[in-house]
C-alpha cells in the first residue's frame, strides 16, 4: 500500500465504535473532502488489513457496506474504485442517502456533548469549504 493511504487512517480498537465502522467513516470522509477522487482505486481488502493490522473480514465487511451504500463500485479484476457522485433520483431519494450519515453525526454529537447549533455550525462550515 502506498504511503498516501497509510498515513489517512487510524484505527482505535478501545473506541466503542467498530473498526469497520471507524474505516467506513474514513473513506467517507476522504471522498467527501475530495482526497479521493470518483474512480480512484483504493487499496484491496488485504493490503487494507495488513497496514492496519486488523482481520480480513473487517475490511471486507466496511467495503462490501460502502458499495451497498453507493459509495465504492467493484471493478471485477482491478478492485475496488470510489463511485461517481450520482445526481440521479428525487430530492427524496436523494436526501435518504444522506440519513445514515446524519444519524451517525447525531449520535456522535450526544457523546461528546455539543449542542445542536454547534453541529449546524461545523456542518456548514464544511459545507462551505467543500471541493466544487
Amino acid at each position: 500500500m502506498s504511503s498516501r493511504f497509510s498515513l489517512q487512517f487510524e484505527i482505535h480498537p478501545s473506541s466503542g465504535v467498530p473498526i469497520y465502522r471507524q474505516l467506513m467513516d474514513q473513506l467517507r470522509t476522504l471522498i467527501a473532502s475530495g482526497r479521493l477522487a470518483p474512480g480512484e482505486l483504493i487499496p484491496s481488502v488485504r493490503q487494507m488489513a495488513e497496514e492496519l493490522q486488523v482481520n480480513l473480514m473487517t475490511v471486507s465487511k466496511a467495503y462490501a457496506r460502502l458499495e451497498a451504500d453507493g459509495v465504492l463500485e467493484r471493478d471485477r479484476g482491478i478492485g475496488m474504485r470510489v463511485k461517481p457522485p450520482q445526481s440521479g433520483g428525487t430530492k427524496a431519494e436523494r436526501l435518504e442517502q444522506l440519513r445514515p450519515l446524519a444519524e451517525q453525526l447525531s449520535i456522535l454529537a450526544w457523546q461528546l456533548k455539543l449542542t445542536d447549533e454547534q453541529v449546524l455550525q461545523l456542518v456548514k462550515q464544511e459545507l462551505k469549504d467543500r471541493p466544487t
